[in-house]
């Protein structure tokens, strides 16, 4: 296919196959690959399987994994070195990938080889690129599990750009190169991410390591407030419930970091509605957490303005003078702090904790002044701790978007690799 005619199905792609160099051809999928459906007939290679970062690897490196029927694994495809393997219910999250190994993989997924037009490793960095990963998102009906799969004939027809074949071992030579370089470096802020995440634990750990009278912890709350501010129920059941604009809903997904965090989905109720569910109110200071899936979240809350509770949380408030609100928050996310709550949890398969069993957790109680001194000194390290981590993360971030960036650009020809080199 020389000319562009099929592009207008493909829009995710087309702005950069149509501003693609004049020596680059394009081709449909099918006419530069093969589909492969060798089995493994005698068992005879390791089964693999395919990460969402396009590795392919031994099926035992994934863990946890529930085990193939005996009677499925003659059926398991056979992936040669350099063959693509795509998982056509994941092609949205990255399922796609060229193997640097030989093996067998689910008979879900499909299996092709090169014609020769293009080489492997330009493959995976072309197949995995954020347009066409764009474009394999245009070709599913939904996010469920059945409809999220890309048909066949939808890949078959996916336009690619093919470059002469010394540009595009140019191009993988340079990626090879540049994306190494960008995962050294973001590994090296992920193992400092870690270590700070340590360094924060043992903060937190220390304080309370010290023998102090303990209490009950509802003996030493003001006010423990649940979703519907004196009874558990359920928030949010209907659709029907949640507004554009009124009173937010705070919900476990919202308790991050010891804040409340809205980067996640904010949703509102009506004023009535938070009347109705809220008749004790939630002030500055307040902690909340999370009761189940996960338990043991916790966040203060730092504003006075009207907030709703949803399903699977608590609010506590300190006896004045007897328990700080802020050094329970602190001793609630210490190590020390979320043992107790596990092991005042029940459940199965979903480990929960309930108001009878929370307010029996034993909570040291030092002199007030004690615990004020100890939630001043956690603070002001924990924040310094908290600002580097942020940073770092956020530096990942864009280390990720620069990667992703510079692959689309260099297997797309909107760079000239051999002068970038």
């Amino acid at each position: 296919m020389s000319s562009l005619t099929l592009i207008g199905a493909h829009r995710a792609v087309a702005e950069l196959l149509e501003n693609r160099p004049n020596s680059w051809d394009v081709v449909r999928f099918k006419g530069l690959f093969q589909r492969l459906d060798r089995r493994n007939v005698d068992l005879a290679y390791e089964m693999l399987s395919l990460r969402s970062t396009g590795e392919v690897v031994a099926r035992a490196e994934m863990g946890g994994r529930q085990e193939p029927d005996e009677a499925s694994l003659p059926k398991y495809l056979i992936a040669e070195i350099d063959d693509l393997v795509v998982n056509p219910m994941w092609l949205i999250g990255g399922g796609i990938g060229v193997s640097r190994r030989a093996g067998a993989v689910s008979p879900d997924y499909r299996v092709f080889r090169s014609r020769g037009a293009l080489l492997p490793r330009f493959v995976h960095h072309l197949l995995r690129s954020q347009p066409y990963l764009d474009q394999y998102l245009l070709y599913t009906r939904a996010q469920t599990t059945f409809d999220r799969r890309v048909q066949q004939p939808d890949l078959d027809n996916l336009p690619l750009p093919v470059p002469p074949l010394e540009e595009q071992r140019a191009i993988t030579d340079y990626l090879d190169r540049e994306t190494a370089r960008i995962d050294t470096l973001i590994e090296e802020q992920l193992s400092l991410v870690r270590l700070l995440a340590e360094r924060r634990v043992a903060v937190m750990a220390e304080p309370f390591g010290h023998a102090h009278p303990t209490a009950p912890l509802g003996s030493a709350l003001e006010q423990l407030i649940d979703h519907r501010g004196k009874t558990p129920g359920k928030v949010g059941d209907k659709t029907d419930d949640f507004t554009d604009e009124g009173v937010p809903v705070v919900s476990a997904i919202h308790i991050k970091n010891g804040q409340i965090s809205w980067s996640e989905r904010e949703r509102f109720v009506p004023y009535w509605m938070f009347e109705k569910w809220m008749p004790v109110r939630l002030r500055t200071g307040d902690v909340l957490l999370t009761s189940e899936a996960p338990l043991g979240n916790v966040a203060q809350v730092a504003t006075d303005r009207p907030l709703v509770l949803s399903q699977r949380l608590f609010a506590l408030r300190g006896r004045e003078g007897i328990l700080d609100s802020t050094y329970l928050r602190f001793f609630l996310e210490s190590d020390r702090g979320q043992a107790l709550l596990r092991d005042g949890a029940s459940g199965s398969t979903v480990s929960g904790i309930r108001q009878s069993r929370l307010v029996q957790v034993p909570v040291p109680v030092p002199p007030i002044d004690e615990q004020r001194r100890v939630s001043q000194q956690i603070r002001e390290q924990i924040t310094k701790i908290d600002t580097l981590m942020t940073e770092t993360e956020r530096f990942v971030e864009l280390s990720k978007e620069r990667r992703a960036a510079l692959i689309t650009a260099a297997v797309t020809g909107q760079i000239d690799v051999r002068r970038a080199a």
